[in-house]
């Protein structure tokens, strides 16, 4: 069995678009992979982030996780900051990237221009350096990530290589990403030109929110989404943004192509069309929301899941950063 690793940070505000992209799929690799899912808490301080909030969506995080369908017993779940050994590799590894490698990731670039530079946490500048000792540390091969997180994982194969090649062995796995792209594709139901962040102003009525939103928020959300000025239910990115944007999550939340979905609403309305777009989301949400929420409400339950997660994956941990250790002559 391969060796698959993903993880969330828990930076709040999760969308209909991180669900699609992520949660939704996790569940499929845990019956025919080692599966290792953590929730990413110290990838949650490159930006500033209040603790008590921090704490909150970490539970968040798990509970999402259990709802998804992840099973404890067949999948690791755990949190990053409980295995020390990371913290280690992270040390170790840094010592074989260079500077300019760092400075072309793309993700640095966009978060630091909105920053000062006196506001740059030399944190978010090495933020790909945790994440490739995430990889690395577990032998990881596969790693369902999101479009934005493949040069990332393009890094950490980088590294694995070199490392692998300077001491003549095979120390590291070299770990390649599994892109979905359906997250990338739900786009903000107020502005269909860019992309349905959790990044973006909390409240934002363009953004469907997994915790934040009940069903009569959800609905409304939907049926508010911007469309144009023709009545056909047509999937057109460049002439019709808005409604090719509910086409893409109808089609999505009910398995159904884009061609079907046009022919079923080919003598509908906008409202009618927007009101079975809601239908469709909430037929899947609801009940994902009321799982979420029982598992959410047991905190030994969680506090017991992440114990025995910590546990298993520190096993694996141990070994590979004991064998990292002794190659370069630290033990």
């Amino acid at each position: 069995m391969a060796k698959a690793l993903s993880g969330i940070k828990p930076t709040g505000g999760l969308t209909i678009g991180n669900y699609l992209g992520a949660l939704r799929h996790f569940k499929n690799y845990q019956e025919d992979n080692e599966l290792f899912i953590f929730v990413a808490d110290m990838h949650a301080l490159t930006l500033p982030i209040d603790p008590d909030y921090l704490k909150k969506n970490i539970y968040d995080i798990v509970a999402l996780y259990l709802a998804a369908g992840l099973d404890p017993k067949k999948t690791v779940l755990f949190r990053q900051s409980d295995i020390n050994e990371v913290g280690q590799l992270n040390s170790i590894i840094a010592n074989y990237i260079y500077m300019g490698e760092l400075s072309r990731m793309t993700q640095f670039k966009e978060k630091s221009r909105a920053l000062n530079n006196k506001e740059i946490g030399v944190g978010l500048f090495t933020y790909p350096v945790l994440m490739s000792a995430d990889l690395l540390l577990y032998d990881t091969e596969v790693c369902p990530v999101g479009e934005d997180q493949v040069q990332h994982v393009e890094l950490a194969r980088d590294i694995a290589k070199r490392i692998n090649s300077r001491y003549k062995k095979k120390i590291f796995n070299i770990p390649h990403a599994v892109v979905s792209g359906v997250g990338k594709r739900i786009k903000n139901l107020q502005d269909p030109t860019k992309k349905m962040s959790k990044s973006d102003e909390r409240g934002s009525k363009g953004v469907i929110y997994l915790i934040e939103d009940d069903e009569k928020s959800i609905r409304k959300k939907i049926m508010s989404a911007v469309t144009d000025l023709g009545t056909e239910v047509k999937y057109d990115e460049k002439n019709k943004p808005g409604i090719s944007n509910l086409i893409q999550i109808y089609c999505t939340f009910t398995n159904k192509t884009i061609e079907e979905a046009e022919k079923i609403f080919a003598d509908s309305n906008y409202g009618n069309f927007k009101k079975c777009v809601a239908d469709a989301v909430l037929n899947e949400l609801l009940p994902f929301k009321a799982k979420y929420e029982e598992y959410r409400s047991n905190m030994d339950y969680l506090n017991s899941v992440l114990l025995d997660g910590a546990e298993r994956a520190r096993k694996i941990a141990e070994v590979v950063l004991k064998r990292v250790r002794s190659t370069v002559g630290l033990i």
